[in-house]
């Protein structure tokens, strides 16, 4: 079952560019490192608000992602970047 991602990540006021460097990096590890990833991407609103659409092959995939050590190693990135914890919607990929 593949499974899509989208997280509504919530980014300090002065924060975006050092915020953009440091999720772009990160996306650029996920889809180098992950075979399970079929798309990882930031994308912005015309409001400035941030969004990561994600898609995973299978649920086994998904938990990968989160136990990778790039991932862990860019939570430490985020500290001081982030106002708050993002906004996790997991969906099933119907067609």
């Amino acid at each position: 079952m593949t499974i899509a991602i989208i997280a509504r990540l919530n980014v300090a006021k002065g924060k975006e560019t050092e915020f953009e460097t440091t999720m772009l990096g990160l996306a650029a590890d996920v889809r180098a490192k992950e075979p399970g990833n079929q798309l990882y991407t930031l994308c912005k609103d015309a409001d400035g608000n941030y969004l990561v659409m994600e898609l995973y092959a299978s649920a086994e995939a998904l938990a990968a992602h989160g136990q990778s050590e790039h991932f862990k190693a860019a939570g430490k990135k985020f500290a001081g970047l982030m106002a708050g914890a993002p906004e996790i919607q997991r969906l099933e990929v119907v067609g």
